[in-house]
């Protein structure tokens, strides 16, 4: 049996008879009853996460054919940012392929940490592939402003670093007291990670992008990659905005909570419009492939 979490009770029309709204009240609790009778329809949750899991599968595979293209073209280069970052992409989409392939078991485990477990890791790797981008722009930004690079990659692992071991005691903390206080702690914390990753494209990203601009030499080489930055800068912003604003929110009202499985039109917008589709543009934009050979314009990063 699927166990569905049960929501918070509207007054009746019956109880708001008479009143000028009526009309609109009635509407709403229309809508509500819809709403109701679709988070609790196995059907409507099957349709959703298979949905979900079909899309990042398919992202996914983008991501392995990309990376394999990459490594057909420049087999003498070793793992260079871009080759791990597709690499990591199809490690993030893989996994929550499968999480939601099976999501009927993943949502209904007795001990909730296992699925908070299965629902936030592959949202820090998400970070952590994305913000490779960062790193990349900060180094380049550095290069191009005679700045030293040498700590960017520290810091880059030592934050990453720190997430992931303030994570896992969060959950070795859930699994271990049943403490209701702090899951929504493990929400807001998820919340600022966000934050961390939008800030980190506002800066080097829009850092980078205004640089380029300057540029005295106007050719057809700057023009795409202005618009490559400027573009993956906004939608990697965006998606990190929607990730913090929805997580925070969640944290407080049990009607936006991602971890049950009788949310499932939410689940399916906020996965598509915080994974999906950023990871499938990103993707799409950043397909060009290196040159065959090395050329100035070429630095592999290793």
């Amino acid at each position: 049996m699927r166990k569905l979490v049960p929501s918070p009770s509207l007054p009746t029309a019956t109880a708001l008879a008479g009143t000028p709204e009526m009309a609109a009240v009635a509407l709403a609790l229309a809508l509500r009853g819809w709403w109701e009778e679709v988070n609790g329809s196995p059907a409507w949750q099957d349709g959703a996460f298979f949905s979900l899991s079909a899309a990042y599968a398919l992202v996914s595979a983008v991501a392995l054919v990309q990376l394999i293209r990459i490594q057909l073209r420049v087999p003498e280069f070793g793992w260079t940012t871009q080759k791990v970052f597709h690499l990591m992409n199809f490690v993030v989409n893989g996994v929550r392929a499968v999480v939601f392939g099976f999501h009927a078991q993943v949502f209904l485990f007795q001990t909730k940490v296992y699925t908070l477990v299965l629902l936030d890791l592959p949202g820090l790797l998400f970070f952590s592939t994305y913000t490779l981008l960062v790193l990349f722009w900060a180094e380049i930004y550095h290069q191009a402003k005679n700045l030293p690079t040498g700590k960017l990659r520290i810091i880059y692992m030592a934050v990453n670093g720190v997430i992931y071991v303030i994570q896992v005691c969060i959950w070795i903390y859930l699994g271990t007291n049943d403490s209701p206080l702090l899951e929504p702690v493990s929400k807001i914390f998820i919340s600022v990670v966000s934050f961390l990753a939008l800030l980190g494209f506002l800066i080097y990203g829009g850092r980078l992008f205004f640089m380029l601009r300057r540029f005295p030499i106007e050719s057809k080489g700057r023009r795409k990659k202005l618009y490559e930055v400027g573009t993956v800068t906004a939608i990697c912003f965006t998606c990190f905005l929607i990730r913090c604003i929805v997580v925070a929110m969640s944290s407080f009202d049990p009607d936006l909570s991602l971890e049950v499985l009788d949310h499932p039109i939410l689940d399916f917008f906020y996965y598509m419009l915080t994974e999906i589709l950023p990871s499938a543009l990103v993707l799409f934009i950043l397909r060009k492939l290196p040159p065959k050979r090395v050329s100035a314009q070429y630095h592999p990063i290793r």
